[in-house]
């Protein structure tokens, strides 16, 4: 599964269970852990992880691999680890405390369109043209068949 159809599967998914503040962060050159950061907020801890259950189901549905789930026990907030992508659902209070977004501020935001802006058919997110990429569009890469085998690419390179 290409990046970018990982990323359209996980938007569409967190919209579906109205996930809110939805933000996805460029952090590739910044971390060997994934090449994409998803933030998106919820408003219970029943909605949180009836948002990150659909992630993953969704994920899998389009011929994904879902590495694993953190946080279901409580619900304030739920990783979801997809390789390339990490989504974290949080509700708005603990998303508020620990302001992730801060962390990652110095990062290609990518813009997206949301279910209720879309004038057609066209739903591929965008990079920021204030993040200075040049690229008008998110890179299609392969997803990595193994993290372990990502992350040595990456360290030799």
């Amino acid at each position: 599964m290409t990046l970018a159809k990982l990323l359209k599967t996980v938007i569409a998914a967190l919209e579906e269970i109205k996930a809110h503040d939805i933000e996805v962060f460029n952090v590739a050159k910044l971390t060997t852990l994934c090449d994409r950061m998803v933030i998106a907020s919820g408003d219970s801890a029943r909605q949180t992880l009836a948002i990150a259950n659909n992630v993953a189901e969704k994920v899998k549905a389009a011929g994904g691999t879902v590495y694993g789930m953190e946080g279901e026990q409580t619900g304030e907030w739920v990783l979801v680890d997809l390789g390339d992508v990490l989504v974290h659902v949080m509700q708005t209070a603990v998303r508020a405390h620990y302001n992730l977004e801060e962390l990652w501020a110095d990062t290609a935001k990518i813009k997206r369109k949301t279910a209720s802006t879309r004038t057609g058919s066209d739903s591929t997110p965008s990079v920021d043209p204030a993040s200075n990429t040049g690229s008008s569009s998110i890179p299609s890469s392969p997803a990595a068949s193994d993290k372990k085998s990502k992350s040595l690419k990456r360290g030799e390179s």
